[in-house]
């Protein structure tokens, strides 16, 4: 006669409940408990509290202008309307807000892979190379980083006017193509590369320019995406800047060029949310598409020093 096999069970409080019987185990998921959905509702209302304003701001472009100063403030369009992306992108009208988009992305790409370039070549030898007062060097780059940017506005200002570089793209890509944070970003995953990559490539003969092109760079794509995302960001939400040293409107850029759309229109609601949406749009499509590289390259910079 056959015997029933023998079942037994095993429960613990943090893990799911196993139920062996005879040679095999069934693992059975606990019930989802209550804090799990209290965690995932006080993750959303956060979320929720986050976005709100994004959302309010897609919203009021899209309102014309009674509707966008209505009291009380609606989240629905009535009724639905484009008239303020029309007024804002109309062609020889007095928001040239198209030239300030392309103001901005032509300073922004510039600068960002300046940022990288430079911050690439600095942060190699002071994370591999052996040289008198390297730590030295290494601590007064990080000293800048406590420095106030606004203290060298003044500065800057001087050289970008003997330069002759006042009122053009350059006086916004060139001052700050120098970034010590980029260094200091760079050196942290140069850090964490293995060395045998390196010491086998000069087995093979290959210098220090070739095994910094052909080895190491290759190898910091991560970190390279998420600098230059991080430099197009700083240079395309300046506001300061730009306002000192940019005086034409054909050479502005779009926050300096939409502040002043906001003195020219301190009640047009609608027409200052629409140019927000238009600044808005080239960083959050860079965020979507560069996220696994931001998420890489934060993650293998911040552990070793």
């Amino acid at each position: 006669m056959t015997q029933p096999a023998e079942v037994t069970t095993i429960r613990s409080t943090d893990g799911p409940i196993a139920q062996r019987t005879g040679t095999r185990t069934r693992v059975e998921k606990p019930p989802r408990r209550i804090g799990g959905i209290a965690r995932f509702v006080l993750l959303a209302v956060v979320a929720l509290a986050f976005i709100s304003p994004l959302i309010f701001m897609i919203v009021t472009s899209f309102k014309t202008r009674a509707d966008a100063t209505g009291i009380p403030p609606s989240w629905i369009p009535n009724p639905f309307s484009l008239q303020a992306y029309e007024t804002i992108l109309a062609p020889g009208g007095n928001t040239p807000v198209l030239q300030w988009f392309a103001n901005s992305m032509i300073a922004a790409g510039l600068n960002a892979a300046l940022v990288v370039v430079t911050a690439s070549l600095a942060a190699y030898p002071l994370a591999r190379m052996r040289f008198r007062g390297k730590n030295i060097v290494f601590a007064v780059v990080i000293a800048t980083l406590l420095v106030p940017p606004v203290i060298l506005v003044i500065p800057n200002y001087l050289i970008v006017s003997e330069l002759g570089w006042l009122n053009s793209l350059l006086a916004i890509i060139v001052p700050t193509a120098a970034s010590a944070f980029g260094v200091f970003f760079m050196r942290q995953f140069f850090v964490q590369l293995p060395i045998e990559l390196e010491e086998a490539a000069r087995i093979d003969g290959a210098d220090r320019w070739v095994t910094f092109t052909r080895v190491i760079l290759p190898l910091a794509k991560p970190a390279m995406a998420t600098l230059a995302l991080l430099a197009f960001l700083t240079n395309w939400n300046d506001f300061l800047w730009p306002v000192y040293v940019l005086f034409s409107p054909d050479v502005q850029t779009l926050p300096a060029g939409l502040s002043t759309l906001q003195s020219a229109n301190a009640v047009r609601y609608d027409l200052l949310m629409a140019g927000a949406v238009i600044a808005s749009v080239p960083v959050l499509l860079l965020f979507i598409f560069m996220q696994r590289f931001i998420i890489e390259g934060v993650s293998r910079s911040g552990v070793k020093g």
